[in-house]
Formats: C-alpha cells, sequence, structure tokens
C-alpha cells in the first residue's frame, strides 16, 4: 500500500481532490491518504500558511497529490507553490499537454511535454526597492540547475521514444544568465546523438506554438518562460483543467494541477477534476502502478469522446458529481469487460 500526502488546497481543490480520491478507489488503487491542508483558507483559521505536519507529512511519505492553492497578486504571501519546490528542491516541473478526444481545440495531434527548470530565475524571489520609484529583481541561473533540468528532458525523450527537444532561451539579449543555461542544454544534448535539439527564443516560441503546434515533443525551459509556455499550451488542448503538473526533486514528488483555486465557483459542484485526476495518472506512473494509470487514462478519455458528462469549461453541463460518477462507471465496465475476457 502507498501511503501518499493528499493537501486538498484553497477554493475549488477540496472538490476536485475529492473526486479524484472517490475515482482512484475505484480503480483499486491501493493507497492510504494522509490528509493535510495549507493555503488561504488554512492561514484565516490559523495564522499559519503551511503548517509543520504539512511538512512533515510529505518528508514522511515522499510524495504528495496536491489541490489548487490561492496566492494573493501584487501583495500578501508568496506563492506556496514556489516555497514547497524551493524548499524540497523539486527542480524538474513537468506539464505533458495533449489532446483528449472529445473536447473542442483549434488544433490536433499535440502531444508534447515541458519541462520547466523549478527553482531558479525571477521565482526566485530576490527583490528590492532601490528607491521609491525603482523596484529590482534578480534572476539566478546555475550551471548545476540548468543541467539537471536538461539532463530530465533528454531522459524522458528516450525513455517515450520521442526525437526532438526545443531548448527555449533569450540569450540573444541575456547573453550571461540565458547563454549558461543554453550552453548547459548543448552540453548535455551531447550524449544523447538520437535526439534531435533545436534552438528557439521565447518570443519566436510563443508564435510557433500558436501557428504549428505539433512540431514540437520535449521543451526545455528556464523557470519563468517554462511557467509562461505551458499556460499557453493548456490553452491549445482546451485550458488549464485539462493539464497536469508535476513537480519531481531527487526523492520526493509533489504533483499539482496547474488551473487556479477558482473562488467563485467553489462549493457549487462545477468544478472540473480532470487536470487533478491526470496529476494522479501520473503520480501512479511514477509510482510504477501503470495498470491503474492506464484504466484511469482509459476511462477519461472514453467519457471525453462520448461528450455526455462534460463540465461548463469542456462545454457541456455535467457538474462535478456527474462527471466522477461517469469516470468510476466507465472504469466499472472496462474492469468488467477485461474480466470477462480473461475468463
Amino acid at each position: 500500500m502507498h501511503k501518499i500526502t493528499l493537501i486538498p488546497g484553497d477554493g475549488i481543490g477540496p472538490e476536485v481532490t475529492g473526486s479524484t480520491v472517490k475515482i482512484l478507489k475505484a480503480a483499486g488503487f491501493n493507497v492510504e491518504w494522509e490528509i493535510v491542508n495549507a493555503g488561504a483558507d488554512v492561514f484565516e483559521k490559523t495564522g499559519v500558511l503551511v503548517p509543520d505536519e504539512v511538512f512533515e507529512s510529505i518528508e514522511r511519505n515522499k510524495v504528495a497529490l496536491k489541490g489548487p492553492i490561492a496566492t494573493p497578486i501584487g501583495k500578501g504571501f508568496r506563492s506556496i507553490n514556489v516555497q514547497l519546490r524551493k524548499k524540497y528542491d523539486l527542480y524538474s516541473n513537468i506539464r505533458e499537454v495533449k489532446n483528449i478526444p472529445g473536447v473542442k481545440s483549434k488544433y490536433e495531434n499535440i502531444d508534447l511535454v515541458i519541462f520547466r527548470e523549478n527553482t531558479e530565475g525571477l521565482y526566485i524571489g530576490i527583490e528590492e526597492m532601490q528607491d521609491d520609484d525603482t523596484a529590482v529583481a534578480k534572476k539566478v541561473v546555475t550551471r548545476k540547475g540548468s543541467m539537471r533540468i536538461a539532463k530530465s528532458a533528454f531522459e524522458y525523450a528516450v525513455q517515450h521514444g520521442k526525437t526532438k527537444v526545443a531548448a527555449v532561451h533569450k540569450a540573444n539579449i541575456l547573453k550571461l544568465a540565458d547563454g549558461l543555461f543554453l550552453d548547459c542544454v548543448r552540453e548535455v544534448a551531447k550524449d544523447y546523438p538520437n535526439i534531435e535539439l533545436s534552438e528557439v527564443i521565447v518570443d519566436n516560441m510563443c508564435m510557433q506554438m500558436v501557428m504549428n503546434p505539433s512540431q514540437f515533443e520535449v521543451i526545455v525551459a528556464p523557470n519563468l518562460y517554462g511557467d509562461l509556455l505551458s499556460d499557453l499550451a493548456a490553452g491549445l488542448v482546451g485550458g488549464l483543467g485539462l493539464v497536469p503538473g508535476a513537480n519531481i526533486g531527487k526523492d520526493i514528488a509533489i504533483f499539482e494541477a496547474v488551473h487556479g483555486s477558482a473562488p467563485d465557483i467553489a462549493g457549487k459542484n462545477l468544478a472540473n477534476p480532470i487536470a487533478v485526476l491526470l496529476c494522479a495518472v501520473h503520480m501512479m506512473k511514477y509510482l510504477e502502478d501503470f495498470d491503474r494509470a492506464e484504466l484511469v487514462s482509459r476511462a477519461i478519455i472514453e467519457v471525453m469522446e462520448e461528450g455526455k458528462h462534460l463540465t461548463r469549461d469542456m462545454g457541456g453541463k455535467a457538474t462535478t458529481t456527474e462527471i466522477t460518477q461517469a469516470i468510476i462507471d466507465k472504469i466499472n465496465h472496462i474492469k468488467s469487460f477485461s474480466s470477462r475476457i480473461t475468463k
């Protein structure tokens, strides 16, 4: 049995993580959830954003599934997501972006993954006011950080039969910081002669992804660029409600949806649980439970293809409860059908 930390989060977080727990139970995933929470709701009640029990649970279990957590804009506390990534050196942010059958999109044949360096760049959070009218933020790029995210991207390409890696940069302007990142990717690429490396300036990458996203397979980028491109890519396949995220370090992994906490629909049974559910699929693969991961993936695809139980963000009218039950019913049908074949 796996013991996994579950952080429901804010807003719609408890609804979408609750849906995911029910679906994984139906799939037969053998897990004991250790439920702890962090975020704005916890802060209002306790005055603490991330209670010690959250850190203790993550450090004990090494794997966590996390719902969305609200972050104030321009004031208040810094992102808890960033805090957790830095604390546990979760240097590799992985977002798999692909078309889901039955979900309307302007594009077809999108199947790419973005590897975003997760601990450096502008997100390191070093800022100061030089005077009353001048704010300065420091961008930090290291050889260690750049080498390991590049290696993660190339290793993924090899393991998943990909033939191309695109490195995103702005080294034409940021010659030292982005230049170092690009040099590191080139150095790692030498160890993978069968993988084609392309170097794409970040503004051109934005245009290329909008014009022809299917040309890309694996993308590796510094922190800020990777964050922006991940959301752009999500928009190409139907939105943030359909894209999973994983933050993986040496021995700890936190799987989280990339969408926000959506407080405007919280508690209304309208939230789309697919992103968190896909995070759980990625988590099961990480834990090498490939059978359950494949079962849940297949059930999601078949429900999406039928198009009868899509939430409003996907153009349907289904509630969170209805799409959850539809996926559970599909899992049970697949299991029953497979059992009959086996017999």
